[in-house]
């Protein structure tokens, strides 16, 4: 059960790690089109610029499970360096039931009721002119909640990394 749901994350973070870069690839390439676009031939689009913030949502939404199945989270390193190896998994434990889990669950729960409502009008943009489909964007942000949980407890279920003296990814 435990593997299955470890390869369950596993499979998740690589959709998301897609997404992640397909998004940012979108936005340099909306960027850079309405950049030479408005100052090379006067002519600018909202729908563009929309999708570019729209981009730029989905990229910076869904980067945060990705860093955090990486083990790229920031820490604060003043005493574990002092402390046995075993320290870090249980404060990454400890940090997952008292921070991040609550944390990140209060975001789906608080927000639930808004994206139900804008999932029922189809909420577009707030541009005049803009492009529609703000709600799919806005769906990220809780399913991004619930990967960061998922890739959360992943990190703690999950087999211990190969790590060196510095505390680096041996792998």
């Amino acid at each position: 059960m435990l593997k299955a749901f470890l390869r369950f994350c596993r499979a998740l973070d690589r959709l998301t790690l897609v997404t992640c870069a397909a998004a940012a690839l979108l936005l340099a390439i909306m960027v850079l089109v309405n950049v030479v676009l408005r100052y090379s031939f006067g002519w600018g689009s909202i729908k563009l610029q929309d999708l570019a913030a729209y981009a730029f949502a989905v990229f910076l939404i869904t980067s945060l499970p990705v860093c955090l199945a990486r083990g790229g989270h920031v820490r604060v390193e003043v005493f574990s360096e002092r402390m046995p190896p075993g320290y870090m998994r249980a404060a990454d434990a400890v940090a997952l039931v008292l921070f991040l889990t609550p944390v990140f669950g209060l975001i789906i729960w608080a927000g639930w009721n808004d994206l139900v409502y804008v999932w029922g009008i189809r909420e577009g943009s707030v541009t005049p002119g803009g492009l529609g489909g703000l709600y799919l964007v806005k769906t990220v942000l809780p399913a991004a909640s619930g990967l960061m949980i998922l890739q959360g407890l992943a990190a703690v279920l999950g087999p211990q990394e190969n790590r060196d003296e510095n505390g680096e990814s041996a792998a």
